[in-house]
């Protein structure tokens, strides 16, 4: 970098120019591509669903609710709905499902499909030439008593075990009687997450289920069970529909809102700063293009809360260069040439920088990991726009001074 910086410096350009065309293609004539957009910006429902935990143990809670979520996420995936957001809150004995149908016009059906219960049942398996036939059996979730993880004496490998009720066993002992080293399929919501085959006659209600699959695998397996096993029924509680225009209207708002604060924030730099004010107003014109660009790439579902961590990063990306170039004007007084106070005053400003956004960094990291819904999604822009902007102020900003700001002829 230091040899050659304007050519790094013309790299970095032109990928913001990439980026920029990639951010909003439509403008530049190419195929567009469109953005994720939360439910707040492009429309559509929020459902509240309380969880009946009456009957559920507390060591079993967790689990009937972590399965519960991912049964109704599928649902919701399997109806085509668009982008849908599904989490869960709890506080106590009270637990929560919250489903987010972003895009959604009519919601009767997927409201139908979401409400319900999950439902696990066994099947017998028979072969008949090509094709594998299901044979429904009436041993149902409504038999299991629980399921958990546990590990093999032996080999220490994983395996899931489930127990049944009375009137289960018994059902559950002559399945496994007809179908000795044959396979008994495992459904829910009438979809094969497991086919174990039976290696004897179990009785007592209680077997195993043992196979080469990791212990997220078997964690996975173990919530499905205890979601369609245990009597924890969902009900609707609360439901509110935003307007597609009203999600347009938010949405051009803070991008109006977002324009003219990061140029009021340009405009300040070059007001106060002059030249180096510019060279601040290009490099923050890069990183908005290399940050969005980011954000699509992996991609990130834009919210209002996302948007508005997003904008904050912009203010902290100045910042540092406000820090950088406080510390180049106290060593041009102190008479080193500009170049010298440029990289002295890069080395002086970064202990500041990288302490004051390594604590913002941790704050949205724990923001990021105990919270959900739209604290998630500030959270995760905020994040990504801190180490991007420190790309920014450290990187970019430098290759300008370092390429256009000379030492003046003695």
């Amino acid at each position: 970098m230091r040899r050659n910086p304007g050519l790094f410096l013309t790299l970095i350009i032109l990928a913001a120019i990439a980026s920029a065309v990639f951010v909003y293609p439509k403008y530049w004539g190419v195929k567009y591509r469109p953005w994720k957009l939360g439910l707040d910006l492009v429309g559509g429902s929020h459902l509240i669903y309380r969880i009946d935990l009456s009957q559920v143990s507390d060591k079993d809670r967790n689990s009937v609710i972590n399965g519960l979520r991912d049964v109704i996420e599928k649902r919701v995936n399997l109806f085509g709905v668009s982008e849908p957001q599904v989490f869960t809150a709890t506080a106590g004995d009270k637990a929560e499902l919250i489903v987010e149908l972003a895009g959604v016009k009519d919601i009767s059906e997927a409201i139908k499909q979401i409400g319900e219960t999950p439902l696990l049942d066994f099947r017998e398996v028979e072969q008949s030439g090509s094709s594998t036939v299901f044979i429904p059996t009436n041993l149902t979730g409504r038999y299991v008593t629980g399921a958990q993880l546990t590990f093999d004496n032996t080999t220490r490998a994983p395996q899931v075990a489930i127990s049944f009720n009375k009137e289960g066993a018994g059902i559950f002992e002559q399945a496994t009687e007809r179908n000795v080293g044959k396979p008994l399929a495992i459904f829910l919501d009438n979809d094969l997450i497991e086919m174990p085959i039976v290696q004897q006659k179990i009785s007592g209600g209680n077997a195993v289920i043992t196979g080469r699959f990791t212990i997220e695998e078997a964690k996975k397996m173990v919530e499905r069970f205890n979601a369609g096993a245990l009597p924890a029924p969902i009900n609707l509680i609360n439901q509110q529909t935003i307007s597609p225009m009203l999600g347009a209207d938010s949405l051009r708002k803070v991008i109006i809102a977002g324009l003219l604060g990061t140029l009021l924030v340009m405009v300040f730099m070059i007001m106060y700063y002059r030249l180096f004010g510019v060279f601040a107003a290009l490099a923050l014109t890069i990183y908005v293009a290399l940050t969005l660009a980011v954000f699509k790439v992996i991609p990130i579902t834009m919210s209002l809360a996302g948007l508005a961590g997003f904008i904050l990063t912009i203010g902290m990306a100045v910042d540092a260069n406000i820090l950088i170039f406080e510390r180049m004007k106290e060593e041009l007084k102190k008479g080193l040439s500009r170049t010298s106070a440029i990289e002295e005053g890069f080395k002086r400003a970064w202990p500041s920088i990288r302490d004051s956004n390594t604590s913002t960094i941790i704050s949205a990291v724990i923001l990021y990991y105990l919270t959900s819904s739209f604290v998630r999604g500030f959270a995760l822009t905020l994040l990504l726009g801190i180490l991007i902007s420190l790309f920014s102020a450290i990187t970019t900003t430098r290759l300008f001074l370092r390429v256009f700001v000379k030492n003046p002829k003695s």
